[in-house]
Parts: C-alpha cells; structure tokens; sequence
C-alpha cells in the first residue's frame, strides 16, 4: 500500500519539467546580461556611425560600422602617450604597493611585534577610509613639496592607498604556509630575508598577482588626484583625457570618440585579467578549504 504512490509520484517527477534546470540557466543569462549591457552599448557606439548615434528613436544594433571614431580619438590627441601614462604609474604604483606591503605582511604574520593587533586594526581602519577624504591634505602635500605635473604625485598616493589591501591580503596567505618551510630554510642558512625572497613569496605568487591586479585596476580608473594633480597636456592619464574631449563645437557632445577612449581605456584591463586569470582563481580560491 505505501508503495503505489511513492511510484507514482517517482513517474510524475520523472515525466515532469524540472523547472528548477531551466530557471537557473536562464537568471544567470540575464544577470549577465545586465552587467555586461553598458559595455556592450559603449562598443557599439564606438563603431556606430553618426547619423545612428544621434537617431530618434535610438539605434541598438547597427547595420553600419566604421573606425572614424578610433582615428578621430588619434588624430586630435597623442592617445597613445595617454595609455603609456596610465600604464607606467599604474605599475608603478602597484609594484610599490607590493614591495612595502609584501615584506610588512609576513613580519605582521610570522614576528612577534609589539602592539600587533593594534596595528592591524590601524591598517583595517585605514581601509574604511573613501580616498577622497584624503583629497585636501594630498593637495596639501603636492603644494608643498613641488610635486604638480610630476608622476610622484599619483604614483605615491596610488601606493598609499593600495598598501593597506595590501598588506591584509598578503598576511592572510602568510598565516597559510607552513612553518616547517621557513625552519627548513633557516637550517640551510638563509636569514629572514633569503626566506622572505626564496622561499616565501614564489609560494605565494598567486596572491602577489591577484593583489597586483587589483591595485593595478584601482590606479588605472582613478580620476580625481590624476586631474587635479597633473595639468599638462602630455602627462594626463586615460581617465582624464576621455574626460575632456571635446567636439567641432562647445555644442557638440563627441558620444562616438568618447565611446571609442572608453573601450580603448578598457582593453587592457581585460587582457591583463584574462593573461593571469589562472593566478587570479589560485589567489581567490587558495585557503578555501583547509586540509
């Protein structure tokens, strides 16, 4: 008697719809969807032609495509010495980021300090901060030690800011690795900072590179410091000069050349994610699961 319907509704399920397989799919398409529109839009434009760009009502798909917009953006402003800009103090802002907080990670993890945890609540709370609050005493500083239209402005408060993310996520990676590693290192005669070089950090690539990518990202979007603090034509960055082009006219809202610098702008922060997005699953799932 308790079996015929256990069959029954063992048929039903089975002859059913398992609605649960097809709504997934389907939310997860349309959650990219959402996030990948703006962009999507931003291409689109770059290769749109203008009569479609200003078109009532609006043109989502075009049928005609054209590189004007790329060759406008090059043939009116050195766009070329805009990226090489972004690129070189973003870099070097990232590498000076890892250089201080790399070292400063592992003593936080591995030496007995005094007054650690104070310290790391100090670099916590400094995280909280939004880097805007830190705009007037920077221009502060900027004015008093000459350093406008000159990339120590943007590549020592890029530094800053990404030094206290950090040394957070290094030391949390630190904490990870077996101690066993660095005794054996100090029976083979190597001090703390042989350790450090030879041994600690090649074990811990993926997070250098998943911590370098983010501070990478955040100095090559940053917009305010870098159009406050650099004014000359041939220092600005990407951010900066998409911002200030400008059409035949004041009237004239160039939408396709503006298009075209944001995809430009974009493009390598995308191949720079795809070339290490090997370290940067590595770094993101390492320490998931402890064994």
């Amino acid at each position: 008697m308790t079996t015929f319907p256990e069959s029954v509704s063992k048929s039903q399920r089975s002859s059913g719809i398992n609605w649960r397989s097809l709504i997934l799919p389907i939310a997860v398409i349309l959650v990219v969807l959402f996030c990948l529109a703006p962009v999507l839009w931003q291409l689109l434009t770059s290769v749109k032609v203008n009569q479609d760009i200003s078109a009532v009502p609006s043109v989502y798909f075009p049928r005609r495509f054209t590189l004007e917009h790329y060759q406008q953006l090059f043939a009116r402003r050195p766009f070329w010495n805009y990226l090489l800009n972004s690129f070189f103090v973003a870099a070097a802002s990232t590498l000076l980021a890892l250089g201080l907080g790399a070292p400063a990670a592992y003593a936080l993890a591995r030496l007995r300090l005094q007054g650690e945890r104070v310290i790391l609540a100090g670099v916590l709370i400094v995280t909280l901060f939004p880097p805007i609050l830190l705009f007037l005493g920077l221009l502060r500083v900027v004015q008093v030690l000459s350093l406008g239209d000159n990339y120590l402005a943007l590549v020592l408060p890029y530094a800053a800011i990404n030094l206290p993310l950090t040394i957070l996520v290094m030391r949390s990676f630190f904490e990870q690795l077996p101690r066993d590693l660095e005794d054996s290192a100090k029976v083979d005669g190597y001090n703390t900072v042989g350790t450090l070089l030879n041994i600690v950090l090649p074990l811990t690539l993926p997070a250098l590179a998943t911590t370098g990518i983010l501070a990478f990202i955040t100095a090559w979007n940053e917009f305010i410091f870098a159009l406050t603090f650099i004014t000359r034509e041939s220092m600005k960055t990407v951010p900066v000069a998409a911002s200030q082009l400008g059409g035949a006219s004041i009237f004239e809202i160039p939408y396709g050349p503006i298009a075209a610098a944001t995809v430009l702008g974009t493009l390598p922060l995308v191949l720079l994610v795809l070339f290490f997005q090997r370290q940067i699953i590595q770094g993101l799932t390492s320490g998931a699961v402890k064994g």
